[in-house]
């Protein structure tokens, strides 16, 4: 029996010891988790989460983990082709481990009027780049400048097919900027909080608004099929820029607002901190056409979809009409012509053998 009790104690002896021969390996296995091993630069690939990033690399794709330990610093928008350098260490799991995730190079800053900001909530889609989010709301989607001011504390990291809440505001160069971007988790929760609904809303009137410094500058791009009577939506190479029109812009060189039309906008910022378009230019041809007044005809009729600034398509009880727009100043009544909007026009053949437009009203 005293046999056996001293074997047992050998025994429990023998693991005590390798327990403490193995206590310091397994630290210094998790040492070696935040050990630093390498540093790697590439480009983010498509499918990258907040836990996994794929890196194009020039010695080709990487799969590295991103816990809570990973330093983002300025870096935490990872989104496709955008450059980043990475150290990595090796975890225990086999998996490489982000230590830190870095950038080169920052955007410029514009000043805020952070005095009007808006709330939304929002689903980053693939057309995001690091200088502009786009985001997809309950109202459609939205694009907001991003730049080194952009608070990015409370979010973890930045990828397409994550939802987060905005609060953003309209800058000097007439975007709207991204003052914050928050993971949906970590933004305050308010009963009266705007961006728990996932509107966006700007309200327009038709009053004429007071240009406080007299400056305008100008920008073109083509007209935005949810654009209406008092509110342009124009796409351009920077994004979409929102418009107000009201009973001061002049329109006798760019009055149809239709989808994809061509437009150049003349705009200020009015003193309720809008943008306003002062004049719209769109793409007319020039016209030698003579037109015969002596015999005028009145047609009613609504704006159809394929109309242009030269061709007015005009859906009437008779059927579709065709009109040249080279002979009409300016409409009667409204300012611009929108998608179904319904208008009384009088005209008059010219030697062309078209029908030309002379005036167009509204009509009720």
């Amino acid at each position: 029996m005293k046999k056996y009790k001293r074997s047992a104690r050998v025994c429990m002896t023998a693991l005590a010891a390798c327990g403490m021969l193995l206590a310091p390996a397994a630290a210094r296995m998790d040492v070696q988790a935040e050990e630093v091993i390498a540093t790697v630069q590439g480009k983010v690939m498509e499918g990258t989460t907040a836990k996994l990033l794929y890196l194009d690399t020039s010695d080709g794709r990487m799969e590295i983990k991103i816990d809570g330990s990973t330093s983002t610093g300025n870096c935490k928008m990872l989104l496709p082709d955008k450059k980043i350098s990475v150290s990595v260490s090796h975890g225990n799991d086999g998996y490489l481990h982000a230590v830190t995730i870095s950038e080169n190079g920052e955007s410029p800053s514009v000043n805020v009027d952070t005095s009007k900001v808006s709330s939304v909530v929002g689903t980053v889609n693939a057309n995001t780049t690091e200088d502009v989010l786009h985001l997809d709301t309950a109202q459609g989607e939205m694009e907001l400048k991003i730049d080194k001011n952009t608070d990015l504390s409370n979010c973890s990291v930045l990828v397409v097919s994550g939802k987060y809440v905005v609060s953003c505001a309209r800058g000097e160069d007439a975007y709207m900027h991204a003052i914050s971007i928050a993971d949906v988790a970590a933004a305050p929760v308010s009963s009266t909080d705007a961006s728990q609904t996932g509107t966006f809303s700007q309200t327009y009137t038709q009053t004429p608004v007071v240009n406080p410094t007299g400056e305008t500058r100008s920008v073109t791009g083509t007209v935005k099929a949810e654009s209406g009577e008092s509110t342009l939506y124009l796409a351009t190479s920077e994004g979409t820029f929102t418009f107000q029109i009201d009973s001061s812009t002049d329109t006798s060189k760019g009055m149809v607002l239709t989808p994809d039309n061509k437009m150049m906008v003349t705009y200020f910022r009015g003193s309720d901190s809008n943008l306003h378009a002062a004049s719209l230019v769109g793409v007319k041809d020039s016209s030698s056409a003579s037109v015969d007044t002596s015999s005028q005809s009145t047609v009613i009729g609504t704006v159809k979809e394929k109309s242009t600034e030269n061709i007015l398509l005009l859906d009437t009880s008779a059927g579709e009409m065709e009109l040249k727009m080279d002979k009409v100043s300016s409409p009667v009544g409204c300012k611009v012509l929108v998608k179904g909007k319904k208008i009384s026009v009088t005209c008059s053949r010219g030697d062309d053998a078209y029908m030309h437009a002379l005036t167009i009203t509204a009509a009720k």
